[in-house]
């Protein structure tokens, strides 16, 4: 998967340097659902909830952990930000996206729409998944 190396991304927006492929689940996801989306990839450090390409929240496999009823709706647990938008300079797609140890944050632009996800790679030395 490419790369955007952060010393590249001086001049580039939140846009540019996005992981565009980003699978959202259904706002009526279950907690067992979300949880067999982590499950099926070590990658995956942030599941999306949408509604019609409308973005309703984010969850970690942390804000799923211990005794949750895995058929309670996974919006209960899940946090309607931080976002960031589309046109904000990536820089702060990264500073934002670092503060949790998932380094993601979702882009939404002023409709509500979920765009994708900046994702910080592991190093902390560039984006992940610009191609």
């Amino acid at each position: 998967m490419a790369r955007t190396d952060i010393a590249d991304a001086t001049n580039l927006t939140v846009a540019q340097v996005l992981h565009k492929r980003c699978d959202a689940l259904g706002a009526g996801a279950t907690v067992a659902e979300v949880r067999d989306w982590f499950a099926a990839s070590s990658h995956r450090r942030m599941a999306f909830l949408s509604e019609e390409d409308r973005y309703v929240g984010s969850l970690t496999r942390e804000d799923l952990e211990g005794e949750v009823d895995p058929r309670a709706p996974a919006a209960d647990f899940a946090h309607d930000g931080p976002t960031v938008d589309p046109d904000a300079p990536a820089r702060v797609g990264y500073e934002v996206a670092t503060r949790t140890p998932a380094r993601r944050v979702p882009a939404v632009d002023s409709a509500g729409k979920l765009l994708g996800v900046v994702a910080v790679t592991d190093d902390l030395g560039g984006f992940c998944g610009t191609s």
